[in-house]
C-alpha cells in the first residue's frame, strides 16, 4: 500500500468575477523549482476560463493573475473553456481542454511558445454526433464491451439527439512514439490513444475510421471496484525509466452517488496500450471534509504533477469548488505498480535513513512529523527505522506537553 500525505487545500475562489464561483482540476509546468498553474476557473453561471497562478516549489504562491489567461471566445466553446492540460515538446507548449458550448464537450488546443500568449487552434477531437458514433461502433471490427452503447444511448437519449461525442480529459505525450503524436483521450467508459503525424490529420475522416477500431487503441479500461462506472485521463502523463506513469480518475457507481478517486498505472514506453502495472485499489479517495462537500460531492480529481527530489506532488480538483495537494514517495508507487518487494533490501534501506534521523536528533528531539518533513520520507518509513534504533538502543522516548516526541541516548 502506497503511502498518501494529504498536503491540503492550496487555492480557493476569490471575489475576481472570473473564479468568483469555484477553482479547480489544474494542470502544472515545472521549470526547476517554479511550478506554472493553469487551473479552470468558473463564474457564476457555470461559465468556465482558465487562470494562472506560480508557485516557489510545491506550496508557495508567489504570483496569481487579475483575469483569465484564455475565455471563451467561440460558439463551439461559449459556455467554457474547461479543465486545462499543458505538455511541453520541442519549445511548443501545448494545452489541451475542453471545449462546452452548453451541450457537447470537445476537446480544444491552444498553443503558446512563452506561457503567456496562446494561440487557440480549434477542435481536436470528433466532430461526430453519438448517433454516428454507434453506426460506427457497431462496424468495429473488434466486438466493443456493451458499455459503451450504454454512454451512446444515454448523451443520445438525455442530452439530445443532436450531441457530438463528448470528449475530455485530453493531453498528448511529451515523446512522440514511432514518429506520431500520441494524444490521450476518453471515449467513455475507458482511456484511449490516437496516433498521428500532424494535426491536420484530425479530420472526420481520421476519426470515423479511428472509431472503427476503436478497440485496438484503448490504453487503460475499468478493472477493479472503484472503476464501476467509467476511468478518465487525470494528469499528464510522467516519463519514468520503467514506462509512462498514469494518475488517472476512476468513478464508482453507488446507491448513494458517484465517488470519484485517484488510480495509478504503469504504461510502457513504446505501446501504452500495454499495461505494465495497474493499482488494484484507489491511490486516494474523498475523505476530508473540503473533498466531500462542494458543488459534486465526492470527489477528489487529479489533473498535474510535480517532483521534488523523491516526492511527487498531484494537484487535484476536490469536491469540484477548489485545489487541493497530496503527495506520495515515487519509488514506493513505482515499487507498488511493479509488484516489487519494497523491503528486498529493508536493512540497507531503513538503516540508512535511520542514521540520518539519528544525526538530525542529535540537537534537539523531533517528532515523527518533523522528521518526515526534513527527511522528506513517509511517517511509516520514519516509524520504522525509529523501531530500528530503539532495538540498537541507541535512542529513547520522553513525553512533553507536545506528545511523544524522540531524543538521542548519550
Amino acid at each position: 500500500m502506497v503511502y498518501v500525505k494529504k498536503e491540503g487545500i492550496l487555492l480557493e475562489s476569490t471575489k475576481k468575477e472570473f473564479e468568483s464561483h469555484a477553482v479547480l482540476n489544474p494542470s502544472i509546468i515545472q521549470q526547476g523549482n517554479t511550478l506554472h498553474m493553469f487551473y479552470r476557473a468558473v463564474a457564476p453561471g457555470n461559465r468556465s476560463s482558465v487562470g494562472y497562478c506560480k508557485l516557489d516549489g510545491p506550496m508557495k504562491i508567489t504570483e496569481r493573475s487579475d483575469a483569465p489567461i484564455l475565455w471563451p471566445e467561440h460558439d463551439y466553446e461559449k459556455q467554457g473553456i474547461e479543465d486545462p492540460r499543458v505538455v511541453h515538446m520541442n519549445g511548443t507548449y501545448y494545452m489541451f481542454y475542453a471545449a462546452y458550448d452548453g451541450k457537447s464537450a470537445r476537446g480544444a488546443m491552444a498553443t503558446s511558445k512563452d506561457l503567456k500568449k496562446w494561440n487557440k487552434q480549434g477542435i481536436i477531437t470528433p466532430n461526430i454526433s453519438y448517433d454516428l458514433a454507434e453506426d460506427l461502433f457497431r462496424q468495429s471490427r473488434s466486438k466493443l464491451k456493451e458499455k459503451y452503447f450504454f454512454f451512446e444511448s444515454y448523451y443520445k437519449d438525455i442530452v439530445g439527439k443532436d450531441v457530438m461525442l463528448w470528449e475530455k480529459d485530453i493531453f498528448m505525450l511529451p515523446k512522440k512514439i514511432k514518429d506520431k503524436y500520441a494524444l490521450i483521450h476518453r471515449v467513455l467508459p475507458d482511456i484511449q490513444v490516437a496516433y498521428f503525424r500532424s494535426f491536420k490529420d484530425l479530420d472526420d475522416k481520421f476519426w470515423e475510421e479511428y472509431l472503427k477500431n476503436l478497440s485496438k487503441y484503448v490504453v487503460l479500461e475499468s478493472k477493479y471496484w472503484f472503476e464501476s462506472r467509467n476511468i478518465g485521463g487525470g494528469c499528464p502523463m510522467i516519463e519514468t525509466k520503467e514506462g509512462w506513469l498514469m494518475i488517472y480518475h476512476a468513478v464508482q457507481d453507488t446507491n448513494h452517488g458517484k465517488i470519484y478517486r485517484a488510480g495509478a498505472a504503469l504504461l510502457d514506453k513504446k505501446d501504452p496500450t500495454k499495461v505494465i502495472g495497474h493499482l488494484a485499489d484507489p491511490l486516494f479517495s474523498p475523505e476530508e471534509e473540503w473533498e466531500i462537500k462542494g458543488d459534486v460531492d465526492n470527489v477528489v480529481f487529479p489533473t498535474g504533477t510535480a517532483i521534488f527530489d523523491d516526492t511527487l506532488y498531484i494537484y487535484y480538483g476536490a469536491a469540484d469548488k477548489r485545489i487541493a495537494v497530496a503527495s506520495l514517495h515515487i519509488h514506493e508507487l513505482m515499487d507498488e505498480l511493479l509488484n516489487r518487494d519494497r523491503y528486498t533490501d529493508i536493512k540497507t534501506e531503513i538503516g540508512f535513513l535511520a542514521g540520518k534521523i539519528f544525526h538530525d536528533c542529535r540537537e534537539s528531539p523531533k517528532t515523527v512529523e518533523e522528521l518526515s518533513k526534513n527527511l522528506k520520507k513517509p511517517e511509516e518509513q520514519i516509524i520504522m527505522a525509529v523501531g530500528w534504533l530503539l532495538k540498537e538502543g541507541k535512542i529513547g522516548y520522553f513525553n512533553s506537553e507536545h506528545g511523544i516526541r524522540l531524543r538521542t541516548e548519550e
